[in-house]
């Protein structure tokens, strides 16, 4: 489980460390051992009956081209190395792109203009809690601006992003970022939920996470928030060109840049939340820039001609 990542000729490092990760056989048997499961480099090494010092070198290989990741953890001797993959596929072009012109806008995730939430619900900042849980009338308090965490059982946030961009430049595409997981009482690793986007009023495309994450503490998180608790999401990328739709760069639908009309309104709606259709309603966590495993809130990258 993990992001799409993207490797092009504009970052040869980049491209270079992911086909150097992946020219070994070996490395690859360890990125289908960390498929379902993380595991230290002793685990490795033993399932791939190998030398820990071999495993240990792999792993850094794999660790330096941004396909897997670490974390040191207290053992009965010292610490150990604690592997987990982080990418689930990679897209790579090899055409050489200018350097494209773009503006990045980062939205708070407490700054919905408008909401639908059913319980389970709550709002946390990076200090505690903002009102009580449960109670869909606390996403009404003005602190909700300092959200950092939100969840609900159903329905969804609306955030308005400006568009006075446009009026100068032509746009050549749209992305929309944001860490999100489904939503249970407390963590629950086998929860489903159909995660929707919606770009003026029309969806974008939709992501069936796989969990409710936890059972390790998200990288941001701050030290109150309790472990029984959802502790991090996935980081999801909904883009838009003249060509179509896609999600973490898979073409879900045949929708342009044309069809959203960004230039009709004096802002560009963002959706995010439960479809009333969604197969698997199994809630949503909205991540923003202190919790999770990303440091970020939701972010609109709009890539100018």
């Amino acid at each position: 489980m993990g992001k799409q990542e993207k490797l092009s000729m504009n970052d040869p490092e980049k491209l270079a460390a992911a086909g150097k990760a992946l020219s070994s056989e070996l490395r690859i048997r360890i990125l289908k051992l960390l498929e379902n499961c993380s595991y230290n480099v002793n685990e490795i090494a033993e399932k791939l009956s190998i030398p820990a010092s071999s495993a240990a070198m792999h792993v850094k290989v794999l660790e330096e081209a941004g396909l897997i990741e670490t974390e040191l953890k207290a053992a009965v001797r010292g610490s150990m190395k604690v592997c987990r993959k982080t990418v689930s596929g990679l897209y790579i072009s090899l055409e050489t792109r200018r350097q494209e012109k773009a503006e990045q806008i980062s939205m708070p995730i407490g700054n919905f203009v408008d909401y639908h939430v059913e319980p389970t619900c709550g709002i946390v900042s990076e200090e505690g809690h903002i009102d009580i849980e449960d109670e869909p009338a606390v996403f009404y308090n003005p602190r909700r601006t300092e959200a950092k965490l939100i969840w609900l059982g159903d329905g969804y946030l609306e955030y308005r992003f400006p568009n006075a961009a446009l009026k100068k430049n032509n746009l050549k595409a749209l992305e929309i970022s944001a860490e999100v997981c489904s939503e249970d009482h407390e963590y629950n690793m086998e929860r489903k939920s159909d995660i929707t986007l919606w770009i003026n009023e029309l969806e974008a495309g939709t992501w069936r996470s796989p969990s409710d994450f936890g059972g390790r503490k998200g990288k941001l998180n701050p030290s109150w928030w309790p472990g029984q608790n959802t502790q991090y999401g996935i980081l999801k990328t909904w883009r838009v060109d003249e060509k179509g739709s896609y999600l973490d760069y898979q073409k879900v639908s045949d929708l342009t840049l044309e069809s959203y009309g960004f230039e009709k309104n004096e802002y560009i709606s963002i959706r995010i939340g439960i479809s009333p259709d969604a197969e698997e309603k199994g809630g949503m966590n909205l991540f923003g820039n202190c919790f999770g495993d990303y440091e970020q809130d939701i972010v609109m990258k709009l890539i100018f001609e």
